[in-house]
């Protein structure tokens, strides 16, 4: 089948035309935006009223595999910005795990050199603040079976599918695609960001640290905070309520911070 025209689509499972405020959310490497699907419904009831959650689809993954997958991060964010189209009416919050985190974070900063509306608040999850040097050799390069084991040791994708290989030939692509996507990545200097910014972390994530976790607080002008949570770094995952009742307490803040429109800056 010949690739098709690359597009990201913003999803969003359940419409509420009353929201107050949109959660963007950005998957990790090799997932799909249907991974935050359940996420609503395990908020609280009061904010379930005042959030649209809406979900990022990235290029190639579903109902869209005859997509080309982008291997570089830029033009991946310039190719996210249009898909938001009138999606930018409203206040709203970025909330990105590892991949995510870095292309939520860029995609933040694209949109501030565009001069449109940018997040009110940034939560990134699992992922060394952007200005460190990685100190992990890359793996996008490896024979699949190596590049298989480094996946598994990684956790997050279980060995079920990692033993498929009808599956896997089919995820490989994109997984592969996505680690590029972030071993490629080359910082640029630029201002800190308008948007108060909280870091989520594993307590045993080998692959981050506190350490590289505290530094996104450069990244900012605005409040930093920094929540650590039991697990490795598929932490969002084994710790997902603690995840999403720390996420709950920074929608709070932000929906408090809406009554003071001085206090918001896009």
């Amino acid at each position: 089948m010949k690739p098709v025209a690359t597009l990201a689509v913003v999803t969003c499972p359940v419409p509420n035309a009353e929201a107050r405020l949109r959660l963007f959310c950005f998957p990790f490497a090799g997932a799909r935006a249907s991974t935050f699907n359940s996420w609503l419904d395990k908020l609280p009831t009061a904010l379930r009223l005042e959030i649209e959650l809406c979900p990022i689809q990235l290029p190639g993954r579903e109902t869209n595999r005859s997509e080309l997958l982008f291997t570089r991060l830029s033009p991946l964010v310039e190719a996210l910005v249009p898909a938001f189209g009138s999606n930018l009416d409203k206040p709203f919050l970025f909330f990105g795990h590892s991949m995510g985190a870095l292309v939520s974070f860029e995609l933040a900063r694209q949109f501030r050199r565009h001069q449109l509306p940018g997040p009110v608040h940034l939560v990134v999850s699992g992922y060394p603040a952007p200005q460190l040097p990685s100190r992990h050799p890359n793996i996008h390069h490896l024979p699949d079976s190596e590049f298989l084991a480094k996946i598994r040791n990684l956790g997050g994708t279980p060995d079920a599918a990692l033993d498929d290989s009808e599956l896997m030939e089919l995820c490989l692509p994109v997984l592969r695609a996505d680690f590029e996507t972030c071993e490629t990545y080359t910082y640029a200097d630029d201002e800190p960001l308008d948007c108060s910014i909280t870091a989520f972390g594993g307590n045993d994530d080998r692959k981050v640290s506190r350490e590289e976790l505290s530094a996104w607080q450069e990244q900012t002008r605005r409040p930093f905070s920094l929540r650590m949570f039991p697990g490795d770094h598929f932490f969002l995952l084994s710790a997902h309520l603690p995840v999403l009742l720390a996420l709950a307490q920074d929608l709070r803040l932000v929906l408090r911070r809406l009554t003071r429109p001085s206090d918001v800056q896009h």
